[in-house]
């Protein structure tokens, strides 16, 4: 990064050393006594009630700047809001002495520079809701201009920062400037705590699973890998928490879950980045029917507590959250959307079908991806309502159950919403000889190079022998989740720090 200042930035360390040389600490390291924030007091101050702000304490950031000589009007930005001061030379330095005025107040103060204030509420003759200041304190000089929003008198923005190389690189000076932003991440907030009250209502137990593992276990992906130096030995960041969970199953936990940070090492687009956020729980004595009830119930009370009703607005869409979601089989909508039926094909067959329909596939990947290819090209995009596609063939899934009904088949869901998947599920496959035979076909598929198959966990099949009774389990994406209840088409747009390349250093 450039070290060369700005002409902006070099003025604002000019006014830095002036403050300074006055005697002034830019930087104080004292408490500030905020007492109110911005909307509590827009909300609630009236006439009738104005001795209960007759003396109020508000801290911010400096957004505009009206000078009118010997009155400043300034906007103050806190967690909350946005909030006017009325500031008066004489009421600030009643004394003779007007240099904190001068020096500070008048030639010192900047946009973007945090300021604290104590004083009384009014309302102005242009009717806002202000604070007459009484005294004024610099608590920290921002030496760095923010981007210029540009705002009509109703406070619509007509000129704002939309490039998304800034926004997400510089996610601190976006969320200064875009309230709208700061909203998707309290929302996100609320969602999360949503879900932890309803498990934690329904009796599960939230825990905690190691991040760096020895085999990445639990999903089909590419893992990143690292060393541990003490130990000599290979270590991959976690792909999924499942097989730990399920570890917990087996030692007598009835309803686990975790907010899991999982980590892979694969491509990056609107909806995938190589860091992500995944919820998933675990249930004794469950199955995957239980598991599709019990998560229309969650899915509409996060509607609920986000929008205040199961209809949700995504882009030029309504979602309804509403109970029941669809549900049709991965082969019955692959027939539905192509006309064509995959039921009983081989690798090879499906390899025709592939060709058929324009998939270009890799030779290196069996029956269960080839399926999951066809889906994935003509049919996923087409369930905006919320849908569970079940009953997928046993190739697909090497950590479910066997359908207890239908050959060929396990007991699996994914839930469609907006033509992306939201949530995995299965009835657990809980017999530790199948669970072998289906870990060695997986190491089939690594050898013919499909670096996205499981390894063989033999610690976790060791665990499957001590018995795990019958056990439903779920995986639902957090980031994508959290998309569609904010109405956000990016990934990028519900990450706070979202991975970049790093920035170039320019040269001297």
């Amino acid at each position: 990064m450039s070290k060369h200042l700005s002409e902006q930035e070099i003025i604002r360390r000019e006014k830095l050393a002036k403050i300074q040389a006055a005697g002034v600490d830019a930087y104080p390291a004292s408490l500030y006594p905020v007492s109110h924030y911005s909307t509590n007091i827009k909300d609630h101050f009236t006439e009738e009630n104005k001795d209960d702000f007759a003396n109020v304490c508000v801290a911010g950031r400096i957004m505009s700047i009206n000078d009118r000589g010997k009155v400043f009007f300034i906007k103050v930005q806190d967690s909350k809001g946005i909030i006017q001061l009325y500031v008066k030379r004489d009421e600030i330095c009643p004394e003779e002495d007007k240099s904190f005025w001068d020096n500070v107040v008048k030639h010192g103060l900047d946009l973007g520079d945090f300021i604290g204030t104590t004083g009384y509420v009014f309302i102005t003759k242009t009717g806002e809701t202000s604070i007459h200041t009484q005294t004024l304190t610099l608590l920290a000089k921002s030496l760095k201009p923010l981007p210029v929003v540009k705002r009509d008198e109703e406070g619509n923005a007509y000129d704002e920062v939309t490039d998304p190389e800034f926004r997400y690189r510089q996610r601190y000076a976006d969320l200064i400037i875009n309230p709208a932003v700061k909203d998707t991440f309290i929302k996100r907030t609320k969602l999360v705590n949503t879900i932890r009250e309803f498990l934690n209502e329904h009796g599960a137990l939230e825990v905690d699973t190691p991040v760096l593992q020895s085999i990445p276990g639990g999903a089909a992906a590419r893992p990143f890998i690292t060393h541990h130096n003490a130990l000599d030995i290979p270590l991959y960041l976690r792909i999924a928490n499942e097989l730990y969970l399920k570890r917990l199953i087996v030692g007598g936990f009835d309803f686990v879950y975790e907010f899991s940070r999982n980590f892979r090492n694969e491509g990056m687009d609107r909806t995938h980045n190589p860091e992500f956020t995944v919820l998933e729980w675990y249930t004794a004595y469950k199955d995957y029917f239980w598991m599709m009830n019990t998560t229309e119930q969650l899915f509409e009370k996060i509607a609920l507590a986000l929008h205040g009703t199961t209809d949700v607005i995504v882009g030029d869409k309504t979602i309804s959250f509403k109970a029941p979601f669809k549900r049709i089989s991965i082969y019955d909508a692959i027939k539905e959307n192509t006309g064509i039926d995959v039921s009983d094909k081989d690798e090879a067959g499906l390899r025709e079908v592939c060709k058929q329909l324009n998939i270009a596939v890799p030779n290196n990947i069996g029956k269960g991806k080839l399926i999951d290819e066809i889906f994935g090209a003509t049919s996923e995009h087409i369930y905006i309502q919320p849908t569970y596609i079940i009953d997928y063939p046993v190739e697909m899934s090497p950590l479910t159950k066997k359908h207890r009904s239908k050959e060929g088949l396990v007991e699996r869901f994914e839930l469609m919403v907006n033509g992306k998947e939201i949530a995995n599920a299965y009835t657990e496959l809980n017999d530790p000889i199948d669970q072998r035979l289906r870990f060695e076909e997986q190491a089939k598929l690594m050898e013919r190079g499909d670096d996205e198959a499981m390894f063989i966990d033999h610690d976790f099949l060791r665990a499957l022998e001590y018995g795990m009774p019958p056990t439903s389990g779920i995986g639902i994406g957090i980031d994508r989740l959290c998309m569609l209840m904010t109405n956000n088409a990016s990934i990028q747009d519900v990450l706070l720090f979202p991975q970049m390349r790093p920035e170039k250093v320019t040269a001297e």
